[in-house]
């Protein structure tokens, strides 16, 4: 009788249809894996049948996830994250477990913490400031939304300039106030953040011969500790004893001027040649608090925190996540997989590493359901339901035939 095999084909084209109409439904979804079915012949178990066994219809073997790569599209929005490439997002659910995604539509929360959707904390690397990572053991990346990142005390200050070799020696060694003429000045910054004027002058005391003054504050020039006479070479070089041991600048805090600090001076990149003066760069190493104002992450998955005083600061590496089985992965609500006996162990990696795919920030994979194909399945499934019906239609007629024999 056909009824069996008629009753599993139109069983199994059913399971078929919601597994394309799911694919169909999910077709916007963010980094949606499309799925299939696939289907095994059924056969009664006998010894002695051998090649004459007809079979007893078919079944749904397994529904089989397809990670082929989405598309990727452009947002602008620096926490939308796209993989290019093998690997998974490992997130820590709200109840404590970890899934993984492909879905990087993330935001921050109250915390400065990097969430998903579902309020599940996005897990990452350790790293140093300069985002060298520390080890492999993830844990949730945040960033320090909240208090502003501590000052940074003024160590040393680098200037960079040309001294007119064409300027008359000056007729007295005292550098003028205000300083203007062979002058330059600088913000540094005291343990607290608050803003030291530094000026900077230089008098021609002989020909390649350059006394230094500075002034703090908005004080008096003064020489340097120990003084300097910046003396240059015939091709307007500057000879490096006259510059040996560095020199330094005491720096008094406006807030509290018992408040001293040294400052090294390096004046190693002066010149003198017959051009007007010029200041080519002036840099200091310290900085005011600052306040977080964005991040940005880059394809390694470095999460970098931006800061109102021109700082960044690493605050972690996106971790990914492969699988030596991603068909053995367990599928759940929100674009998320859990880890299963069948799927094996996380393999832990460096996104752009290996085999493992790259991150883009600013973009997100879309699903990889593609609608033309899916509704030509839909059209051979219910082709294959219609037909399996028939074969039922067809039977009944058949016993009705031989019920109604006299």
């Amino acid at each position: 009788m056909a009824f069996q095999q008629g009753l599993s084909g139109l069983n199994s084209a059913s399971r078929n249809l919601d597994v394309i109409g799911h694919n169909i439904a999910n077709a916007n979804t963010v980094g949606m894996k499309s799925s299939r079915a696939e289907f095994a012949e059924l056969y009664a178990s006998s010894i002695n049948s051998g090649g004459g066994n007809k079979g007893i219809g078919v079944t749904v073997a397994t529904v089989s996830q397809m990670f082929t790569q989405g598309n990727i599209t452009v947002t602008g929005n620096d926490l939308d994250l796209a993989i290019n490439g093998n690997g998974f997002f490992e997130v820590t659910q709200p109840n404590g477990t970890l899934a993984y995604t492909r879905a990087g539509m993330f935001k921050l929360d109250r915390e400065g913490n990097i969430v998903n959707q579902q309020g599940g904390q996005l897990m990452g690397y350790p790293t140093d400031a300069d985002g060298n990572r520390l080890s492999f053991d993830s844990q949730p990346l945040s960033l320090p939304t909240g208090a502003p990142i501590p000052a940074r005390q003024t160590s040393s200050l680098v200037a960079q300039f040309n001294l007119d070799a064409r300027a008359p020696v000056a007729s007295s060694v005292t550098p003028p106030t205000p300083l203007t003429t062979y002058g330059t000045s600088v913000v540094a910054y005291d343990p607290q953040g608050v803003e030291v004027p530094v000026a900077l002058a230089f008098t021609k005391t002989a020909n390649n011969t350059w006394d230094v003054y500075a002034s703090v504050n908005g004080g008096t020039p003064a020489p340097l500790t120990p003084p300097v006479s910046l003396n240059f070479n015939a091709d307007g070089t500057i000879n490096p004893a006259s510059i040996t041991p560095s020199p330094t600048i005491t720096l008094a805090s406006p807030n509290d001027p018992t408040v001293t600090f040294p400052v090294t001076l390096d004046l190693t990149a002066a010149s003198q040649f017959g051009t007007d003066f010029a200041v080519f760069d002036l840099d200091q190493d310290g900085y005011f608090p600052g306040e977080f104002v964005g991040l940005s992450i880059d394809e390694s998955g470095v999460v970098t925190g931006r800061y109102s005083n021109g700082e960044t600061r690493a605050a972690g590496q996106v971790a990914l996540i492969n699988f030596r089985n991603s068909q053995g992965l367990s599928p759940s609500s929100g674009g998320n997989w859990s880890a299963t006996f069948a799927s094996g162990e996380p393999v832990r990696g460096e996104p752009g590493a290996g085999n493992f795919g790259g991150i883009r920030s600013g973009a997100l994979e879309d699903s990889n359901v593609d609608l033309t194909a899916e509704l030509v399945n839909m059209m051979t499934a219910q082709r294959a339901y219609q037909a399996n019906a028939q074969t039922i239609k067809t039977q009944d007629q058949v016993l009705s035939t031989l019920l109604n024999m006299r």
